[in-house]
């Protein structure tokens, strides 16, 4: 099977991580155990090498499989990961929060898309 990894959306949930946490993009680098130059090189489109891919979704807590394009697919017509997944990516990177903070949090985002797909159905 053949695919692609989307490396813009990589790179924009790094950055998402990375403000969420308060970080300097080599701070982000630093703790990925990352060279600065890498980040550097995916800002301007490049892509990271296996290891560096690794890394990164590691410290971003994600799965590799998010950052994944399906062949075929243009990247704005593939199926976009759900919203409580997207938000527990950057509830994961938050110090301020407990862990039972973030799962009310979810909760309350999952009780809210609940309702808004009913609503739409209603329609």
């Amino acid at each position: 099977m053949e695919g692609r990894m989307d490396a813009r959306r990589l790179y924009d949930a790094l950055d998402a991580g990375r403000k969420a946490r308060g970080l300097s993009w080599r701070q982000l680098a630093e703790q990925a155990g990352v060279s600065p130059s890498l980040l550097s090189r995916m800002g301007n489109g490049q892509r990271p090498d296996l290891d560096g891919f690794i890394a990164l979704v590691q410290w971003l807590g994600a799965p590799a499989e998010e950052f994944m394009v399906r062949p075929g697919a243009a990247p704005d017509t593939a199926e976009q990961p759900a919203l409580e997944t997207q938000l527990a990516l950057l509830l994961r990177a938050r110090n301020d929060l407990t862990d039972a903070d973030r799962e009310y949090l979810l909760d309350i985002v999952g009780a809210t898309m609940r309702r808004i797909k009913a609503d739409r159905r209603e329609r």
